[in-house]
């Protein structure tokens, strides 16, 4: 999704409060529940209101018990309530949809991880040809393939569409080597996604509906708004003047996209989704447990994405924490559609949270990247973050502009970039002398990223370093944005897009 300036702090998970809406109920009342829920659901409804967010589904699974429930409206215009089984687009959350029906795959013999993409797409070509001859299906799902993963070329609406989006991959520049670095790759599950048209002789929509989304009964998730007929469904707001706004348009997506971040679905359908991964057993079982609980295991290497991250497994963030059991996350993001979703296997624990607003993502960093959900209801917490200044001379090797890029759905690229200073013993970010971001080192590389008035976002960031030791990267939102000396390259915008 791309956010202009303006709204680059939203894009951080962060928003600045807007005026209170008086006029959105919940969808629900209320109903006993453990005090903690109840803390819960009030966080929820002041969320709506400080942020100017309509509508928000909500699921949580705590001690043995569901708690599912709508809150505000699916549309300011026509006051239709939110339910527990109201549909709003996940985003990138889709990625673990589309990781499941290949992990179901292989344990029918038709895929193993651990092969070459080409032993699928013969014919898969990349910037790098050693890459497209080596990259195996396993690099595709932990984001270690090492080219640009930004890619949103619109391809068409036909069945030709994810084909001829991978087709397109070819043109996209290899950031880094292949399987050493973790850079969030939307791109490379487009590719996984066309992998399982090419093994099942479906489309991707109707094959991920036969092997994960029926066998588990989730009716209210679908592809395509058509097949929503008689369902609930969320529209995406615009943010105008502290305001949400319909803003119809923003419900476009490209079809290539659909197993990068396209799948519709509601807080009760999400929630059975993550009692799932979980290991219950009164949800149809649709791995082994071996295959379930490799999708959680063996990450690639590590890094940061709004939170730290020991790496990613097949398709999960796995999370670490200062009390150790892993926090397994994904969540997603398209214009006017913000949501969250993580489980603690060891705590038997998970919640998931659907907002329609452009404003969504303040809410969803308060409950999945801060600590309060976490410490609340699974007595866990994230690695401590004491943010301290450093000198101005240990500053200086950071110092200059970090440059990424993005294709967009005209298939035109776009250098996006920040120029990044020393100030007062942390880094400023920003664009043009604006201040956008701070960045205040808490350990080595490692930097929380603050508002401009220094109050935090609860989002990480980190810096990478080369074979020689110097910084190459800047590591944001889970990007890869290229250093360069101060001066040497200059920049007019900052956007982040994501999936």
């Amino acid at each position: 999704m791309p956010l202009t300036r303006r709204t680059v702090l939203k894009s951080a998970a962060t928003a600045v409060p807007v005026a209170a809406l008086s006029t959105l109920p919940a969808s629900a009342s209320r109903v006993r529940e453990p005090a903690v829920v109840g803390r819960l659901f009030e966080k929820v409804e002041a969320g709506l209101a400080k942020y100017a967010i309509p509508g928000v589904g909500l699921g949580v699974w705590y001690r043995g018990r569901e708690y599912v429930r709508g809150f505000g409206v699916t549309n300011v215009d026509t006051g239709d309530a939110v339910t527990a089984d109201t549909a709003f687009r996940v985003g990138s959350t889709s990625k673990t949809f589309t990781a499941t029906a290949i992990m179901r795959l292989v344990e029918r013999g038709r895929i193993s991880l651990d092969r070459p993409v080409r032993a699928y797409l013969p014919d898969f070509a990349t910037q790098d040809p050693a890459v497209a001859q080596r990259v195996t299906v396993r690099q595709l799902l932990n984001h270690t393939a090492g080219w640009q993963g930004d890619y949103f070329e619109d391809t068409g609406q036909g069945d030709d569409a994810l084909a001829r989006y991978v087709a397109g991959v070819a043109e996209i520049p290899q950031l880094t080597p292949l399987g050493k670095v973790f850079s969030y790759n939307n791109a490379a599950i487009g590719v996984a996604g066309r992998i399982i048209e090419v093994v099942t002789g479906r489309s991707y929509e109707d094959a991920t509906r036969a092997l994960v989304l029926d066998p588990l009964g989730l009716g209210h998730s679908r592809f395509f708004r058509s097949e929503l007929d008689g369902i609930s469904i969320a529209d995406p707001h615009n943010n105008v003047d502290g305001k949400p706004v319909v803003e119809p348009s923003f419900d476009a997506m490209p079809r290539a996209l659909h197993s990068i971040g396209g799948l519709y679905s509601s807080a009760r359908d999400q929630l059975r989704y993550a009692r799932y991964h979980l290991g219950h057993r009164e949800v149809p079982r649709l791995l082994s447990e071996r295959g379930r609980l490799a999708m959680q295991s063996h990450p690639g290497p590590g890094g940061t994405l709004f939170v730290e991250l020991n790496g990613v497994g097949v398709s999960w963030m796995l999370r670490p924490t200062a009390q150790h059991p892993t926090v397994v996350q994904h969540g997603g993001d398209w214009y006017g559609q913000h949501s969250g979703f993580l489980f603690v296997p060891e705590r038997d624990f998970a919640i998931t949270l659907l907002t329609n607003s452009e404003s969504g993502p303040a809410l969803v960093a308060e409950l999945f990247a801060d600590d309060w959900a976490l410490q609340e209801f699974a007595g866990v917490s994230n690695l401590p973050a004491v943010p301290r200044e450093l000198p101005r001379r240990q500053l200086a090797e950071y110092a200059g502009t970090y440059v990424s890029q993005q294709i967009g759905p005209d298939g035109k690229p776009e250098d996006l970039g920040l120029d990044v200073t020393p100030d007062g013993g942390e880094l400023v970010a920003g664009v043009g002398g604006e201040t956008l971001l701070r960045l205040a080192f808490y350990r080595k590389d490692y930097v929380l990223a603050l508002n401009p008035d220094g109050s935090p976002t609860h989002v990480r960031a980190n810096f990478v370093r080369g074979r020689s030791g110097q910084v190459e990267w800047l590591r944001y939102g889970g990007r890869l944005f290229r250093y360069h000396p101060s001066g040497a390259r200059q920049v007019t915008a900052f956007r982040h897009r994501t999936l």
